[in-house]
């Protein structure tokens, strides 16, 4: 058995919800398909968002995902919603509702269109579930409630039946906080089962590619060399082998634009300009390329003048 809970990669969560957005609306939402018109594209404002919040410390034991989208009605006039969805996979400050609600009040001054809000929570804790934020003095009150979903109160026989892809991203998310220190045989073997829960949905195959590096990448396993060999079993299970992660392929792909930009020192530049493109925070950047923060600024300040 493992001596110490496995590390998640939050951030996974930015990809999969742009990658599976039609399916976590009809997930979260049961009138999805009567409100909001799928046939539209999503407009995915992370860099209007981190305009409006620019990143900062959380501290230690904080660590949470915004994702702001912009979904166009059914009636086909020209108003939008504006969700803001948060995963917060620790307790952390116990400050959500308050930063929900900062969130509302700066989207609606910054845009006036009507917000819907939903914080996903995927930490352990069984009696934190904030939902609303309120303040009062003096016959003045201020109340804002907002969405709240527990991925702690899902049960497993229930994702499990839902046909919905999104189900299997849920499934993930609560059996990584059932298992926390199970063994890296163990974890590969649910890593298994996660896998034949997702075949059985039907889905295209952009969205099967997104589930499959999140269930494979969001666990890690103690010793890598099981990943290598899980990797294995399902290139042997499909009979292909273009499994390539989620990490991998956001990396080679920015790489890749930048030897074809032919800029010097591209490499590093293509990564980061790709990966800013593709809605990572700065410090997001840092961590996946291992670079000093004033290293990743100084590379905006040259995109942006090129």
């Amino acid at each position: 058995m493992s001596s110490r809970s496995r590390r998640v990669d939050d951030p996974l969560w930015k990809s999969i919800l742009e990658q599976t957005f039609s399916h976590f609306l009809r997930f979260i939402f049961p009138d999805t398909d009567a409100v909001f018109d799928l046939s539209r594209p999503f407009d995915y404002l992370d860099k209007e968002f981190e305009r409006l919040f620019p990143p900062e410390s959380t501290g230690k034991g904080v660590r949470y995902v915004d994702k702001l989208v912009k979904v166009f009605l059914k009636d086909g006039s020209e108003q939008f919603v504006l969700c803001h969805l948060e995963i917060q996979s620790n307790k952390g400050r116990g400050d959500l509702a308050e930063r929900m609600f900062r969130y509302y009040y700066r989207i609606w001054d910054r845009y006036k269109v009507p917000i819907t809000a939903i914080a996903i929570l995927a930490d352990e804790n069984a009696s934190y579930r904030p939902v609303v934020y309120s303040r009062e003095f003096m016959g003045t009150t201020l109340r804002y409630d907002f969405n709240s979903y527990k991925i702690l109160d899902q049960e497993e026989s229930v994702l499990r039946s839902n046909e919905n892809p999104f189900s299997v991203i849920v499934l993930t998310a609560l059996l990584t906080i059932k298992n926390k220190k199970i063994s890296d045989e163990g974890l590969k073997a649910i890593k298994h089962d996660l896998y034949d829960e997702m075949i059985k949905r039907e889905m295209d195959k952009d969205t099967r590619q997104g589930l499959y590096d999140f269930l494979t990448y969001y666990v890690s396993f103690d010793n890598e060399e099981v990943l290598s060999i899980f990797e294995e079993e399902i290139k042997t299970k499909i009979g292909r082998s273009d499994t390539m992660g989620t990490q991998e392929y956001l990396l080679d792909k920015a790489e890749k634009k930048g030897i074809q930009k032919g800029i010097q020192k591209g490499k590093i530049e293509g990564k980061i300009e790709m990966l800013r493109e593709l809605g990572f925070t700065i410090a997001e950047i840092c961590q996946k390329l291992g670079l000093a923060k004033p290293e990743v600024e100084k590379y905006f300040g040259e995109i942006k003048k090129a």
